[in-house]
């Protein structure tokens, strides 16, 4: 699936695709902006999509298993698809946080001391679905 962690300000993000077992892509830009939010996807390309248009209001048809970190004017929230509609929870600034399938082990690196792109560097070492670049995003808060 891949791995997203947050720290200190910092985005940081795997660059790998998979169906199934096999890799598509290792240099994948799961960044998405869309009028001014940016979304960092978990989950599969089509399911992020509709996540994104979901969070827009636009309909969507089935399911949605994908999350989303989405940093807009400065702040960070976690965004979901439930019961059809939108789950949006707050992400602290000065908390470390990850999702994805390699999620466990960029919490366990966050929990030692590495940074966002350090976690995600690590979760690759053991989670078959995080690999390749690995990009980071630094949120900017605005000013009040």
């Amino acid at each position: 699936m891949t791995t997203i962690a947050y720290k200190d300000g910092v985005i940081a993000y795997d660059g790998r695709c998979t169906a199934g077992g096999t890799i598509i892509y290792d240099d994948f830009d799961k960044m998405r902006e869309r009028d001014g939010a940016f979304f960092f996807g978990a989950g599969g390309i089509s399911e992020i999509n509709d996540l994104i248009k979901a969070y827009h209001g636009e309909e969507i048809s089935g399911d949605c298993g994908a999350l989303a970190i989405i940093c807009k004017s400065g702040e960070l929230s976690l965004i979901s698809y439930e019961e059809g509609k939108i789950v949006e929870s707050s992400v602290l600034p000065d908390k470390a946080y990850a999702i994805g399938s390699g999620r466990d082990h960029a919490y366990t690196a966050l929990d030692m001391g590495a940074s966002a792109y350090q976690a995600v560097e690590m979760a690759a070492k053991r989670d078959t679905g995080t690999g390749g670049k690995i990009r980071t995003f630094t949120v900017k808060v605005e000013q009040q």
